[in-house]
């Protein structure tokens, strides 16, 4: 038995996949295999996604930006774009993985104040764990798949 394999996509892996990636790591409490990269990633994971994901209990100690070339050999049970241009993106995956987009809003583009910037985190890291409670157990990958 293995468990599911999960990989979300952006552009930069500095702010919403890495969310979803540790979202989902925590909800499914490992019975998921999640992993987020970026089709042009930044150097560093973004203060604010590091400290929104704290404040929501999940853990997320190493976490760095990470190319999309690095997993170009997994077999991927779900492949989630986060965003339009890591859509436009995305290689083909071995396998039978199953191909989503969600379309969340870039906090990391986000204007304003230091403040304004992490309500706009604070908002799209509840975004995509509310869309991930939903869509773990509708998906099958909280199932663990025969090898």
């Amino acid at each position: 038995m293995r468990t599911s394999n999960v990989l979300f996509l952006c552009t930069g892996n500095s702010a919403h996949s890495q969310m979803a990636a540790a979202c989902a790591r925590t909800l499914s409490a490992g019975l998921v295999e999640a992993h987020s990269v970026g089709s042009r990633p930044a150097a560093v994971v973004n203060p604010l996604t590091v400290l929104v994901m704290q404040e929501a209990g999940a853990p997320f100690s190493g976490a760095r930006p990470k190319h999309l070339r690095q997993f170009l050999g997994m077999r991927g049970d779900h492949i989630i774009t986060m965003c339009d241009n890591a859509r436009d993106a995305c290689p083909v995956f071995p396998g039978e993985a199953q191909h989503l987009h969600w379309g969340f809003d870039d906090p990391a583009a986000a204007a304003g104040t230091p403040e304004e910037r992490l309500v706009v985190f604070r908002r799209v890291r509840d975004e995509i764990c509310d869309r991930l409670r939903v869509w773990l157990p509708e998906s099958g990958a909280l199932e663990t798949v025969s090898r």
